[in-house]
């Protein structure tokens, strides 16, 4: 479903941010990337979704090849950002779901069961500030689903949630999965998701450094700044902050 081939990425600013990422990922599965701060997630997230055209390899999703077919990449892909702020566009709930869609009543229909499906459809007219944190996060994602992709990329979804946020997410992730939808989700943070994932990707200053199902992964992650999960260190006899010296 998606292959990266050698993915090189710089800012034009300068500075390269990714090196050489070489990655298959299969269709229907849930797929955690992982790294800390810095480590070129959310720039690989970006490229995957045609926002960024690589400067070094290249992308191929369900045929579409970026360089080159970007435009197509980003009618098959959605991501939904860290900072829900920078993505919601509407005033109101209303406004945000429908917005490149054509009012009719089919897609207004469409957009209220996706808000209730969500638990917003009580805010459907009101302004998008009165939403809560956790809120704003959902409505970014209901608007990425309502447009049906192939692909949905999440940086970094768990991010700012409390627990029960957490376990709507995992809910969201899961059935998302069930449906057959293909997922790239990133964190820092491997314990809200390791359970899900079908494969984990780890990146580390820009490279892919570890890569396959978690069982294989979760061994090595300590040494590229990810804390493994509670019940792996239990197993293990570690604590989380064991730098490897006792």
């Amino acid at each position: 479903m998606i292959r990266l081939t050698r993915i090189n990425y710089a800012y034009p600013a300068g500075g390269e941010v990714l090196s050489g990422v070489t990655l298959a990922l299969g269709k229907k599965t849930l797929t955690g990337l992982v790294g800390a701060n810095g480590s070129g997630k959310s720039t690989l997230m970006a490229l995957m979704a045609g926002l960024y055209t690589p400067t070094g390899g290249s992308i191929k999703i369900d045929g579409r090849v970026s360089p080159g077919s970007e435009k197509q990449i980003r009618s098959m892909c959605r991501l939904v950002m860290q900072d829900a702020d920078l993505q919601i566009l509407g005033a109101t709930v209303e406004e945000d779901l429908l917005m490149g869609h054509k009012r009719t009543d089919a897609a207004t229909n469409a957009a209220k069961a996706m808000a209730d499906r969500f638990d917003l459809l009580e805010m459907w007219d009101r302004p998008v500030q009165m939403l809560s944190w956790g809120m704003k996060r959902k409505l970014c994602l209901a608007a990425a689903l309502l447009d049906k992709p192939q692909v949905l990329l999440l940086d970094e979804p768990f991010s700012g949630l409390d627990f029960p946020g957490m376990r709507e997410m995992r809910r969201i992730l899961i059935e998302n999965k069930k449906a057959g939808l293909t997922q790239v989700v990133s964190s820092h943070d491997l314990e809200c998701l390791v359970d899900l994932v079908d494969d984990l990707a780890v990146l580390n200053k820009g490279r892919l450094v570890l890569a396959g199902p978690p069982e294989s992964v979760l061994d090595h992650v300590q040494a590229h700044g990810i804390r493994p999960p509670c019940s792996w260190m239990a197993g293990h006899g570690i604590t989380p902050w064991d730098d490897g010296d006792a």
